[in-house]
């Protein structure tokens, strides 16, 4: 029996079992076995008895087992026939399947395919039902659909969308959808059999809206020809796929925004008839108004106009020229003239960018002639009311004097460029203006037919280089360096050497840079000699000294390190001939700037080249510190090379400003490098005046904490600070004998001058507290013990001269909080300075605050002097305090001692003098707690506890700091203005962070500050005896003394001013406000808040608040009395709130 009627007697379901062995040897790929070679042997009606075979075959085992069944079947683990196992009848149908699939190659035209048509639907309809486990059996039944759908046999719209809906939903689904995507395009002629308005395709057309979601559409080859594709297939899918564009346009990049543009342009390209007609009207001229309209704010008006932009990009092309004209002739030039800034600047960018605006099918006298009337439009938006719009039009004229230079009259692009460097360079309403030329006329530059008339035209420019804005400097150099880069004039034609040698001497950095850009070349030619460079330098100092320590230090972005370190020794050997020589400076040939003499710079007493080269040095070696530590070799030589001279040049050049840029090149060095100097730098400190200002030590410190001598600072500073202590007996004395060994006095301040440099400054600082704990811990302790000094003066009712003075003494107290501070930040555990500092409160509460209630009315000196010491210490410490908190330091304990300390200040007689220090205090603790803490860790609950705990504090400190301001302001109306003046910085700080908080403990604040506002203006109010007093206030001035500071303050932001009134209105609903006089209050403050035009829309849900209580005392009012005339005056306010 031959292979083809064996197979054809195995296809039956009485012999299943070796149908199935033959499908297992097809697919082993070591037999001879080939179905599809046996099939396509087979006679006519031998194919046409197997297809029947299998029909029945397939009908069946699916009989016996329906698909719904083949997974409930293997779970449930039944215990069936061989036939009736869920696996076997999969198997079956797998090897049908194959059948099929081959059977579908082999067909020929004539062929009776009823039997195989019966096998495809039973299949199609398997493939509808079948699990997601059985991929491989889906996949062939899916590939069965598609090959049939593309042999165009019967029924194939019924398989091919089958087949196209499978594979666009494993586009979706597929981490790897690559191949599903193709699939898709491969079947993407199906959709022109399904109905775009039957309900049954709407699951097909929602995955397709779902493709423009996906980027990998957006960004395949073939999705992106899929989605070209779309755009075509029926004309009311096109505005919804352009919707859906729309609202994915904000999320898209750059990139992806310029895949979706591709897809417009080139579904717009194939498009024909209505499908043309529609894309162009509801998508590309959507796209242009969009542009146009939109502000420049919206997050899509970028991606609107890279869009747009794209289709100018396609210009040349007389089928874009003729869209672009169509399209934007009915929107276009409306827009130009539309009375909104906006609209008129975004329809600048879009005319210029697609200038010129044309319909190509006209003859060339129209189009000439429409071209010139564009120009003409140009030109008047120039001389637009709007900087914006004139901004964007210069560029425009940029942009096209670039693009069509060789099209335009000369008179035309003459007339231009005198438009923009003679008149808008020089546009005194707005720098933005200015700007845009010197920034636009790069683009005209690189366009080198335009040179020689801007060679003649930028000299007129020159002066924009000291332009009063900056943008518009650092513009005009970007212009210059454009110049100098194209060579399309030399720069200092220009722009005069010495203007920018002026300008690089006082600008600012991104100035400066472009400066030294500019000029590198010319001061520093790195491709010719050492020597060449030294001139060049010397050149550069006498121009301009401060020009040329600007230009050192950026040279080394421009430069290797290696050139920097050449030009230091260059200069070197021209500083050792300054000691050789007594002649004066050489002659240098400086009439060009871009070239100088070789000759050797010989000088002998010019002292202020000589300091500038050392200056110069000194930058150039900072510039390159890091680069030299890293080439050991290389700084060791450079070390070796200025120590053998660093001792000739201090005893050469001993001039001061020679000497400080000495000492700074010293202190690169070690200190061995530099003996004779190094060994004497302590000496000079201690020797320096008490006097001295930081330029004289500064240096000399820098110096010795580079050299790893900080310690011996520290050392000096401890010894004078515990020397100037007062002494207790001669055991003291004689213990400082053993000690001193040079006979010098002890210089407090001095020693207070050199640790807040040592601490002000990052490098020293870091150096000092490298040190470890003794030598600092000791320090500390000295400082502390000068708490006895401080309570000396206090105490004390005559000055001892021998004693420290008081303002040093005040100082060495905050000191020794700061150092403190720093200590414990630099601290890796424990709390012992958070300690030191709260023993410090605890001392002030015992021995400072008891001076404080000592207010007496006999003018007693001790009282005089004592009390605004007093206030000082506590001051001081406080805002020690606030510093503390203010760098996160302050634990739960230390906030809560210092608001302890704040309570009994505020307590004390005088404790409101300190109420200016106190506020601040209350901001950082406020400050250092979220309102989100306590909304988002509902776990933790005892820290919430402890926050509202001390929150509670701040805000009953709060309340008792307005009772003590309203005090003051009653018993001493001057001084109580005076010290609400002082409270305005710190009132605005606390109430800034206050309002951040919607809740208690702290929502209280603007309670108090609301309460005490209507009480003292309602006092007024009652005092009232003549009707003509009842007037109402037009501003803060107008307001009661603590009203008009506390309002000037919530007025001052649009939060504070919100806040306010939203307490207004809760005091109306907590029915706190009743009575006309309150009324009446109520209504004046919201008068004064009208007229700054803040927060409108809750000064009216305030002022309705009010009306519904105010007509409750329309009746019993009497416009003959005091209470009638502020009813009715409150009506008439009340009114012009509500129509504000």
């Amino acid at each position: 029996m031959s292979k083809r009627e064996a197979f054809l007697e195995a296809a039956c379901h009485e012999n299943v079992e070796d149908f199935l062995r033959f499908i297992q040897l097809h697919k082993n790929k070591t037999e001879p076995f080939d179905v599809e070679e046996v099939v396509q042997e087979m006679p006519r009606d031998q194919r046409q008895t197997l297809w029947g075979k299998l029909a029945s075959l397939l009908q069946d085992v699916l009989q016996e087992v329906p698909p719904e069944r083949w997974v409930q079947g293997r779970d449930e683990g039944m215990e069936v026939e061989s036939a009736a196992d869920p696996k076997h009848v999969m198997a079956v149908v797998d090897g049908v399947t194959l059948v099929a699939s081959v059977s579908l190659k082999v067909l020929q035209d004539g062929d009776t395919y009823s039997a195989l048509l019966e096998i495809t639907r039973r299949l199609h309809d398997v493939l509808v039902l079948l699990p997601v486990s059985e991929a491989p059996l889906q996949l062939h039944i899916h590939t069965l659909c598609e090959a049939w759908w593309k042999k165009g046999l019967k029924e194939k719209e019924q398989f091919g969308r089958t087949a196209f809906f499978i594979s666009l939903q494993k586009s979706f689904i597929l981490k790897k959808p690559g191949v599903a995507i193709q699939r898709v395009w491969n079947l993407h002629d199906v959709l022109w059999s399904l109905d775009y308005t039957s309900e049954d395709n709407k699951q097909i057309i929602d995955l397709l809206i779902q493709c423009f979601h996906r980027s990998i559409y957006i960004r395949n080859d073939d999705g992106k020809r899929f989605l070209v594709f779309l755009f075509s297939w029926n004309v009311n899918f096109i505005w919804v796929i352009h919707g859906t564009i729309k609202n994915q346009l904000q999320f898209y990049s750059k990139t992806m925004t310029t895949h979706i543009t591709e897809i417009y342009f080139r579904a717009w390209n194939k498009a024909s008839g209505d499908f043309l007609e529609n894309i162009e009207n509801s998508c590309i001229q959507d796209f242009m108004q969009n542009a146009i309209f939109l502000h420049r704010t919206s997050p899509v008006h970028a991606k609107v106009r890279q869009i747009v932009s794209y289709f100018h990009s396609r210009k040349g092309c007389s089928r874009v020229d003729k869209m672009l004209c169509n399209l934007y002739k009915p929107i276009l030039w409306k827009a130009l003239s539309a009375p909104n800034f906006e609209v008129r600047a975004n329809a600048t960018l879009l005319f210029t960018e697609a200038f010129p605006v044309h319909d190509p099918e006209q003859n060339n006298k129209n189009i000439d002639e429409v071209i010139q009337k564009q120009l003409d439009t140009v030109m008047g938006l120039l001389d637009d009311p709007h900087p914006t719009v004139r901004s964007n039009a210069t560029l425009g004229v940029c942009k096209i004097l670039a693009k069509c230079w060789e099209l335009l009259p000369s008179t035309i692009i003459t007339d231009f460029l005198k438009k923009l460097v003679i008149e808008l360079a020089a546009d005194n309403s707005s720098p933005d203006v200015r700007c845009s030329v010197f920034k636009c006329l790069t683009i005209v530059l690189d366009n080198t037919l335009s040179h020689p008339i801007l060679e003649k035209l930028l000299p007129t420019l020159k002066y924009s280089l000291h332009d009063n804005s900056e943008k518009v400097r650092t513009a005009f150099l970007d212009m210059l360096i454009k110049v100098k880069a194209v060579r399309a004039a030399k720069f200092w034609d220009v722009c005069n050497m010495d203007h920018l040698l002026a300008r690089l001497a006082i600008d600012s950095h991104p100035v400066s840079k472009r400066i030294v850009d500019l000029l590198f070349k010319s001061f520093f030619p790195v491709n010719d000699s050492e020597r060449e460079w030294c001139c060049r330098c010397i050149t550069l100092i006498q121009m301009n000294p401060m020009a040329a320590r600007k230009f050192y230090q950026h040279a080394h972005k421009h430069t290797a390190p290696t050139n920097i370190i050449k030009l230091m020794l260059a200069i070197r050997r021209v500083l050792n001939s300054c000691i050789q020589t007594d002649t004066d400076l050489s002659q240098i040939n400086d009439s060009n700037k871009e070239n100088s003499t070789q000759a050797e710079p010989l000088f002998g007493k010019d002292l202020a080249v000589v300091s500038s080269l050392l200056e110069v040095v000194a930058i150039l070696w900072r510039s390159v510190e890091k680069a030299l530590k890293q080439n050991e070799e290389a700084q060791k030589y450079t070390f070796a090379k200025f120590g053998n001279v660093m001792a000739k040049y201090f005893q050469a050049f001993e001039d001061e400003r020679c000497t400080v840029p000495l000492i700074q090149l010293a202190s690169f060095m070690p200190p061995a490098a530099v003996p004779t100097f190094s060994c004497g730098i302590l000496s000079r400190l201690r020797r320096m005046d008490s006097g001295a200002v930081p330029t004289q030590y500064s240096q000399l410190l820098d110096c010795m904490c580079c050299w790893g001598q900080a310690a011996d600072i520290l050392e000096l500073i401890t010894d004078w600070l515990t020397e100037a202590l007062p002494k207790q007996g001669d055991k003291a004395n004689t213990n400082r004998k053993v000690r001193i060994q040079e006979t010098v006095e002890a210089k407090p301040d001095l020693a207070l001058a050199y640790l807040e440099y040592l601490f002000s400054n990052t490098s020293t600082r870091e150096k000092v507290l490298a040190l470890g704990q003794k030598p600092l811990k000791q320090l500390h302790t000295v400082l502390g013990n000068w708490r006895l000094v401080l309570y000396t003066h206090l105490s004390s009712q005559t000055e001892d001269p021998k004693s420290p003075s008081m303002e040093t003494a005040l100082k060495v107290f905050t000191y020794h909080g700061r150092l403190g501070a720093h200590l414990q930040h630099n601290s890796s555990e424990g709390r012992e300075y958070m300690l030191s500092l709260e023993h410090v409160a605890a001392w002030l509460a015992e021995r400072v605050l008891p001076f404080l209630a000592k207010r007496t009315n006999n003018g007693d000196d001790e009282s005089e002097k004592s009390l605004p010491l007093a206030a000082q210490i506590t001051e001081s410490f406080l805002m020690v305090c606030r510093d503390v908190l203010l760098v996160g330091l302050g634990d739960e304990t230390f906030k809560g001692q210092i608001l302890h300390l704040c309570s009994l200040i505020l307590l004390s007689e005088a404790g409101y003098m300190c109420i200016p220090a106190v506020l601040p205090i209350l901001k950082e603790v406020t400050d250092s707690y979220g309102p989100e803490d306590n909304d988002n860790n509902p776990a933790q609950e005892n820290e919430d506890d402890a926050t509202t705990v001390i929150l509670g504090v701040v805000g009953n400190l709060f309340q008792k700091i307005i009772e003590l301001l309203a005090r003051r302001l009653r018993k001493e109306p001057e001084e109580g203005k005076q010290l609400c003046q002082s409270a305005i910085p710190g009132l605005t700080d606390f109430l800034q962070v206050a309002v951040t908080w919607d809740k208690a403990p702290l929502r209280g604040v603007f309670s108090t500050l609301f309460a005490v506002i209507i009480v003292e203006k309602r006092h007024l109010l009652q005092k009232i005896t003549h009707p003509e007093e009842v007037i109402t206030p037009e501003s803060v001035e107008d307001m009661p003394p603590l009203s008009s500071i506390l309002l000037s303050v919530i007025l001052k932001l649009p939060s504070l001013t919100k806040a306010f009134l939203t307490e207004v209105c809760s005091s109306f609903d907590s029915e706190a406000i009743s009575s006309l006089s309150e009324l009446a209050s109520v209504l004046h403050v919201l008068a004064v808040i009208r007229h700054t035009g803040q927060s409108k829309a809750s000064l009216k849900s305030a002022a309705m608040c009010v009306q519904q209580q105010l007509y409750k005392h329309a009746v019993a009012s009497d416009t003959r009395d005091i209470q009638g005339v502020i009813y009715e005056s409150s009506l008439k306010t009340l009114n012009e709130v509500l129509d504000s």
